[in-house]
């Protein structure tokens, strides 16, 4: 599991205070290749706006993190769809209803929004997992496509504030990759082939969106 610099944690805190101003709410958006940490970073972050410091702490319902996983279509579907094999890809979301999602978030309307989040130990999407509160004034989504511009995934980052991308040396980011697929049941030699035949394909598509977003993390 990565680790993030505390001087790089207090510059994103500072960047979504300084968001804050004038909004009632703030939608984040961070998007990388899989096994890059974005939802680490996500959930870093959220602790992080909640802790305070030598900042005001947002309250536990003011802040939400909200992964694009929640939005995998279901295997029973992907295996409808002959899509299973390569699970992860772009056609194995839903992306219309991603979409949305960040259309409600962004509303900030009266009642809070319940939502499908992604469950790793069974590998499928669980629906009403995640809610954002009323109270919510800092929205963080996370996910792979975020930066695309094929619909409908063109149209998420006009329901953003901001988009980061995280950029992680490659051959780090596949060790952490096969080191998960070991871990949620593949074998060794089943998780490389995994993450050569379907991982890094999809890793190569979400790279060349990095220059789309509003900030690099490099790491």
């Amino acid at each position: 599991m990565p680790a993030f610099p505390t001087a790089l944690l207090d510059g994103l805190i500072d960047r979504v205070l300084g968001l804050m101003a004038g909004r009632p709410r703030v939608v984040i958006g961070i998007a990388a290749p899989p096994g890059a940490g974005k939802s680490t970073l996500a959930e870093a972050l959220a602790v992080a706006l909640q802790s305070g410091g030598p900042r005001p702490a947002l309250a536990r319902d003011e802040v939400a993190v909200v992964p694009m996983d929640g939005f995998h279509l279901a295997d029973v579907t992907l295996d409808a769809l002959g899509r299973r094999g390569r699970k992860g890809a772009l056609d194995t979301f839903d992306g219309d209803g991603y979409v949305a999602a960040l259309r409600r978030i962004r509303a900030a309307g009266p009642r809070p929004i319940h939502l499908p989040g992604f469950e790793r130990e069974l590998e499928q999407p669980i629906a009403a997992a995640i809610t954002v509160a009323p109270a919510a004034r800092v929205v963080i989504t996370e996910g792979n496509y975020l930066l695309m511009d094929a619909e409908p995934w063109d149209e998420v980052a006009g329901l953003l504030d901001e988009s980061w991308y995280l950029d992680v040396d490659d051959e780090v980011r596949r060790a952490r990759l096969v080191a998960r697929h070991v871990r949620f049941g593949k074998s060794p030699g089943e998780a490389r082939a995994w993450v050569d035949g379907v991982d890094e394909p999809n890793a190569a598509l979400i790279a060349a969106t990095r220059g789309r977003a509003s900030l690099v993390i490099a790491l």
